[in-house]
């Protein structure tokens, strides 16, 4: 007999196992103050050596803007708002909106990527797209060197399961969890940066 035979006629005469209960009582939410949350979010960010500007909601187009200041080119997903295309356009930038979608030798010769958010994870400083029209498809936001995103603090959650039910309204939705800029140290132990997507992360974290 060999051996694979023998492993299904193991698993033929155990029969049916009753398979036990996963917990499910997760930790959802936090006590702390508001304020709190979101500063935790920022100095997870910080501490991935993403960038932050914390702005109101005039201070966007600015915000996107300067962060910009250092590229030539960027490619917007289709739904973003115009004043924000308008801003990345600042400074004889040019703007290439991803309608029809850019090849990937297009996104490669292009410097950043200016995109919304859905949700965000304070606690591991995860901030998650769902490939809304303001955020688009997957690619534009991992072939650029710089990717500039607009946060909302109100889409910052304490804790993973509330973000989770944030994403579960839209399920079939493709996700892209972000936590920092693309690095490795897989190697030796020697970071490498911009190995799986940008290797600038900038947010521009918009508060009430």
């Amino acid at each position: 007999m060999s051996a694979k035979s023998e492993i299904f006629r193991r698993i033929r005469a155990a029969g049916n196992i009753d398979a036990p209960q996963i917990p499910r009582d997760y930790r959802f939410g936090s006590d702390a103050p508001r304020s709190d949350v979101v500063d935790e979010m920022v100095a997870a960010l910080i501490d991935y050596t993403a960038q932050v500007k914390r702005v109101k909601a005039p201070g966007i187009e600015d915000a996107i803007a300067q962060f910009l200041a250092d590229t030539k080119s960027v490619v917007v997903p289709p739904g973003l708002p115009q004043e924000w295309m308008d801003a990345a356009g600042r400074d004889g930038r040019e703007v290439r909106v991803d309608d029809p979608a850019l090849t990937n030798d297009e996104l490669d010769k292009t410097d950043a990527v200016v995109t919304a958010s859905r949700v965000a994870v304070a606690n591991s400083g995860t901030i998650i797209l769902d490939g809304t029209a303001d955020q688009g498809r997957r690619a534009i936001t991992l072939v650029p060197d710089t990717h500039v995103i607009v946060l909302r603090s109100e889409d910052v959650k304490a804790t993973l399961p509330e973000a989770v039910a944030v994403l579960a309204e839209n399920p079939t939705r493709p996700t892209t969890w972000i936590a920092g800029p693309s690095a490795t140290s897989d190697i030796e132990l020697v970071r490498v940066d911009g190995v799986h997507g940008p290797r600038n992360l900038r947010i521009v974290l918009v508060e009430d």
